[in-house]
């Protein structure tokens, strides 16, 4: 049984350093406590499998965030100040959900695509244009979650996430569905609402899993005969 410490809302402002001397923790919950740093002594956690940080002020994470590399479940880095994360966080290998959205991230690094076990990412609502290279490499992600950003194209290495099932793209400046789309054989949910595109790409009606479309407040002609096609192969397609 995982050892739990929940201090969710506790108005901390700074963690006790008695949490550091917790290393049989599994579990750590630290959200929504106003803290603006942490220790490097995070590091000696090593068996947390769960770390939950959101919903804080932290400006930056220590590079020894990347020695917790039990880490396997979940961790929570969203709602904070975050301008960068740090590439020892590619360490993780065996972290399953990440999530940074809600920082003003202008970029991710490259070191993302060590991290080769995720299967959740999400970067909501932070300030990205575009995707490293490297993110071809998590060959076991399925979700995708990029909402309210500004991204206007995907990296070509996208095309190499077979295991996507769900993308969403929604609120971004894309001005085509992109390429790289075109072969991933398991992607059942594209959410581009809210974009800039005008046309769409007659390749969608060949992806073979593709069940929903949202294209609702972009340019796209309701009228067009593609849209009629994808309904027709059983693609749910809202205009």
């Amino acid at each position: 049984m995982k050892h739990t410490l929940n201090l969710w809302r506790q108005e901390l402002g700074e963690v006790p350093e008695s949490v550091w001397r917790q290393t049989d923790l599994g579990v750590l919950i630290l959200a929504d406590n106003g803290l603006t740093s942490l220790s490097p002594d995070i590091g000696q956690l090593h068996r947390l499998k769960t770390l939950d940080l959101g919903h804080n002020a932290l400006t930056s994470v220590p590079e020894e965030l990347g020695e917790l590399t039990g880490l396997s479940d979940c961790l929570y880095l969203h709602d904070n100040q975050l301008s960068r994360i740090p590439d020892s966080l590619g360490n993780l290998t065996g972290l399953r959900y990440l999530n940074v959205g809600e920082n003003p991230l202008t970029t991710l690094p490259e070191a993302l695509g060590r991290m080769s076990g995720l299967i959740e990412f999400r970067a909501q609502h932070a300030r990205l244009t575009t995707l490293p290279d490297s993110m071809g490499r998590l060959r076991s992600l399925r979700e995708l979650w990029l909402r309210g950003n500004a991204i206007e194209s995907l990296p070509s290495s996208t095309a190499n996430l077979h295991e996507l099932r769900h993308l969403d793209l929604r609120e971004n400046s894309l001005t085509e569905v992109p390429e790289p789309l075109a072969g991933l054989p398991r992607l059942r949910h594209i959410d581009l609402r809210s974009n800039h595109l005008g046309r769409l790409p007659d390749w969608l009606t060949l992806m073979p899993s593709l069940e929903k479309l949202d294209l609702r407040w972009n340019r796209v002609d309701p009228s067009l005969p593609l849209i009629g096609e994808l309904a027709r192969l059983g693609c749910v397609v809202l205009t």
